[in-house]
C-alpha cells in the first residue's frame, strides 16, 4: 500500500488539530437491574467487581496526554478551554476542559469508582484530592513537542517521577492505580506545520508509536500494573475535516492513515504484553467507539439521538474564528446550538459531554473485560 498517495491529498486537516485531546467526563452507568433476587445478587457482585482490577480496588488514576484527557492544565491565556461557552453544561462555567462538560478522564474515573484526578497545575490548591491521583495531560501536546508551548508526554511523566522522588506517591500507590496515556493526533499536525512531507508520514507515524511505547515501558517500570492507551480516533470524521463537505461524511483518506497508526499500536501492545507475561497494557479503542456512535447517530439504549453527528454544536461564524472567539469589541464570533446534548461534537475537534458519554457507553463492556483481566 502506498501511504504517501493517501497522505498527499488531505493531511492539511491535521494542522488545525492542535487543541485536540482532552479526556474527562463524569460517567453515567446504565445497569439493567432485574427484579428476581438471584439477578439482584448477581448485579451486586458485578458492581463490586466493576471497581476492582485483579482483585483490588484502584484508589488512584494518573493521566498523561492531550486535550481528550486534560481537565484544566492549559494556561488560561492560551487555551479556548478557559473561555465561554466551554463548560456550559458542566460545571456551568469554563473549567479548562475542551468540551461543554465532562470528558473521557471523568468517565473513566467514574467507571473505576474514584474521583476525577486533580490537574497537575492546580494540585497545590487541592492537596486533599491527591489521594485520587493527578492528571498531567495538557491540551495540544503530543509524545513529541508540538506547536503548543506546553509539556510533551515525556515531560509529563517526568512530573510524575518527581512526585515519586519526593515521596508524594509510593510504589504501593502506583501498583494500585490505573495509568492512562491519551494520544489524539497533535504530533501529526505539528509534523505538517513544521514542513513534514506526505512521503515522510509513514515513517513519522512509526516514530510516534515507538515513542508511545517508550512511554508505556517507562510507566510500567515505575511498577504500574494496568496501563491504558487510547487508539487514535477517526480523524477524518472530525468537524475540521468534514466541514469541507458540509458535515455530511468522513474523509476515508485521512482515516486510512489512522488505521496505520492503530495497527502499529496494536502490534506494539501485543508485544509488550507478551514480554511482560500479563495483560498490563490495554488499548481503549476510540476509533471503534467513535465510529459506532457516529454510524448509529448515538447509542441506542436511552441516549439522545445525534441527528447530524458530524456537525459541531459550537463553531466560529467564519473560518477565521472558532468556538469561544471574540472580536476586538468583545462581541461573540461564534454560534452555539440550542441543546449541546443533541450534538456529538462540541467544536471542530472535541466531543460534547453527551458525545463522550456515548463513547464511554460504547466502550464500557470492553473496559470491563480489558481492565479486569487477571494477571498471570
Amino acid at each position: 500500500m502506498n501511504f504517501s498517495q493517501f497522505f498527499f491529498f488531505s493531511f492539511f486537516f491535521i494542522t488545525g488539530f492542535l487543541w485536540s485531546i482532552q479526556v474527562q467526563g463524569s460517567t453515567d452507568h446504565h445497569h439493567n437491574h432485574q427484579h428476581h433476587s438471584h439477578n439482584k445478587q448477581q448485579s451486586a457482585i458485578n458492581e463490586q467487581k466493576k471497581h476492582q482490577i485483579n482483585g483490588f480496588k484502584p484508589t488512584k488514576m494518573f493521566v498523561f496526554g492531550d486535550s481528550y484527557a486534560d481537565t484544566g492544565n492549559n494556561r488560561k491565556s492560551v487555551a479556548n478551554s478557559w473561555k465561554q461557552p466551554y463548560g456550559v453544561t458542566f460545571p456551568g462555567k469554563p473549567s479548562g476542559r475542551f468540551s461543554d462538560g465532562r470528558v473521557l478522564t471523568d468517565y473513566l474515573a467514574k467507571f473505576l469508582g474514584v474521583k476525577s484526578p486533580v490537574p497537575y497545575r492546580w494540585m497545590k490548591y487541592a492537596t486533599n484530592r491527591l489521594r485520587y491521583g493527578v492528571n498531567f495531560a495538557y491540551g495540544g501536546t503530543g509524545v513529541f513537542d508540538t506547536l503548543v508551548p506546553e509539556p510533551n508526554m515525556t515531560t509529563q511523566i517526568d512530573f510524575f517521577q518527581k512526585l515519586m522522588a519526593n515521596s508524594v506517591y509510593t510504589k504501593a500507590d502506583v501498583q494500585s492505580s490505573l495509568f492512562l496515556l491519551s494520544l489524539a493526533g497533535n504530533d501529526y499536525g505539528a509534523f505538517l506545520a513544521n514542513g513534514g512531507t506526505p512521503q515522510g508520514f509513514p515513517a513519522f507515524i512509526t516514530s510516534v508509536v515507538n515513542q508511545l511505547v517508550v512511554n508505556m515501558r517507562r510507566v510500567n517500570g515505575f511498577g504500574a500494573k494496568k496501563i491504558a492507551v487510547t487508539a487514535l480516533e477517526p480523524l477524518g470524521c472530525l468537524p475540521q475535516s468534514t466541514v469541507l463537505n458540509s458535515f455530511q461524511q468522513c474523509n476515508a483518506t485521512e482515516n486510512t492513515a489512522v488505521d496505520f497508526h492503530n495497527a502499529l499500536l496494536q502490534q506494539a501492545v501485543a508485544k509488550l504484553n507478551n514480554e511482560t507475561k500479563d495483560s498490563t497494557f490495554v488499548i481503549l479503542d476510540l476509533f471503534s467507539s467513535f465510529t459506532t456512535v457516529l454510524e448509529r447517530k448515538g447509542v441506542p439504549a436511552g441516549s439522545t439521538r445525534f441527528e447530524t453527528p458530524l456537525k459541531p454544536c459550537c463553531m466560529g461564524i467564519s473560518n477565521q474564528y472558532s468556538c469561544g472567539s471574540m472580536n476586538e469589541k468583545g462581541e461573540k464570533m461564534y454560534t452555539v446550538c440550542i441543546d449541546p446534548k443533541s450534538a456529538f461534537f462540541w467544536d471542530r475537534v472535541h466531543p460534547t459531554e453527551a458525545g463522550w458519554r456515548a463513547v464511554y457507553t460504547a466502550l464500557e463492556s470492553t473496559l470491563t473485560h480489558k481492565l479486569f483481566l487477571p494477571f498471570f
